[in-house]
């Protein structure tokens, strides 16, 4: 949707062709830090033709010296609400293509699409829409997230529209979105939670603990049910206590649980990013943006599902009560964010921003890594890991040449 009024950015224009025509010829990316899965080779090479990646380069190939650059697998953004001024929740679809693209521009080549809490069959009527999208390969996918959260924890979401996870409902959001429901947010704590994570898993739907006031052992019975995400750890959830530890420290203790992450240096305090990372290792983290849709657009007054949003220096709150309210993050940010700041090694964070969350998805045999026979989605990042050139599906979305 537009921005609601008193909104600023700049905002393209909502008719744009999300697959712009930029020739699929073969290339060679040359001279650059090539991240693999079997480690970074220097002054490497790249070879694409057409969509994908190839072994051996083809004779007609064109060159292109990245010397001094990175070269990463494309991101993966599990948990994302919209941007450049336009939601996932509300907005037309070429609202949300508008959304999508934006975060094309910082790296994202696959997307999983949220929603916030709504009436259930508003919500059932957005899962229809956003699964033409994913049919037609523009998303990877669904994420509700709610309305089946707790009224504690409830963060940015509106507390008359939330509802108790009965399995019922749950059922009705999956079958809404046509095969293409990816994750549910449950407060698993909630008459129905646990249900409604073994109707999740049985249905390949990711069960994600969020929004909740579980306590530890709680918590341990939900992912013994099949649940295998956090949301947004830390956030939205009891804080660690040395007596009660509640669901952090169950959520990070157990390998089957990936946690997701927000790296935006406001919904996490560094040491917490280092605490969580660290325990759970790089194999266990999914760094997120939980973007809204000021992400690549501006401060402004924006309306997040029913609710009033402010955002002010990046940083968006809920003009009543002022709790945050999502993020402006984008993933090239959370990246260099990760390198340059939390000093993590380049590795761990493609694995935190690619790897993880393509073998979550169950992706990665096609994106998540830069492998031979693997879709030619890619970024480009300069010697202070700022973003230069973003590749997908072997098309320049940001052609490092022109940068």
């Amino acid at each position: 949707m537009a921005p609601h009024p008193g909104a600023r950015g700049t905002a393209r224009p909502a008719t744009y062709d999300p697959h712009p025509a930029t020739g699929k010829g073969p290339l060679i990316l040359s001279g650059a830090n090539v991240v693999l899965p079997t480690g970074t080779v220097e002054n490497g090479r790249l070879s694409t033709d057409g969509t994908r990646i190839t072994a051996t380069p083809s004779p007609h190939a064109q060159m292109i010296d990245l010397t001094g650059h990175h070269v990463v697998p494309g991101f993966i953004d599990i948990h994302n609400h919209g941007g450049g001024g336009a939601s996932f929740t509300s907005g037309t679809t070429d609202d949300v293509l508008t959304g999508i693209h934006t975060h094309r521009l910082h790296g994202t080549t696959t997307l999983v699409a949220s929603t916030v809490t709504g009436d259930m069959d508003f919500l059932a009527q957005r899962a229809g829409l956003l699964s033409e999208l994913a049919e037609q390969g523009d998303i990877a996918g669904i994420h509700f997230e709610g309305p089946f959260i707790s009224p504690c924890r409830k963060g940015a979401h509106a507390e008359d529209l939330l509802r108790d996870p009965d399995p019922a409902a749950v059922r009705k959001l999956i079958d809404a979105a046509r095969g293409h429901a990816k994750m549910v947010t449950l407060a698993t704590e909630l008459p129905g939670g646990i249900d409604s994570v073994r109707l999740l898993a049985e249905h390949g739907v990711i069960a994600a603990i969020g929004h909740t006031d579980a306590t530890y052992e709680q918590t341990v019975e939900a992912i013994d049910a099949g649940a295998t995400v956090a949301t947004h750890l830390f956030n939205a959830m009891p804080a660690l206590g040395h007596r009660t530890p509640g669901p952090i420290a169950a959520l990070l203790e157990d390998e089957r649980i990936t946690v997701e992450l927000i790296n935006d240096g406001t919904h996490l305090h560094p040491a917490s990013l280092q605490l969580a990372f660290h325990h759970a290792g790089a194999g266990r983290v999914a760094f997120i943006t939980d973007a809204m849709d000021a992400a690549g657009f501006g401060d402004g007054t924006y309306m997040l599902g029913p609710l009033e949003v402010e955002v002010s220096e990046g940083v968006a709150r809920l003009v009543e009560g002022g709790s945050i309210a999502g993020s402006t993050l984008t993933l090239d940010r959370a990246f260099q964010r990760a390198v340059t700041v939390d000093r993590l090694p380049v590795a761990d964070v493609v694995t935190a921003l690619s790897v993880n969350p393509a073998k979550l998805l169950g992706l990665y045999d096609t994106v998540g890594s830069l492998e031979p026979g693997k879709l030619a989605d890619l970024v480009v990042l300069d010697a202070d890991f700022a973003l230069k050139g973003v590749m997908r599906r072997g098309e320049w979305v940001v052609d490092p040449q022109l940068g």
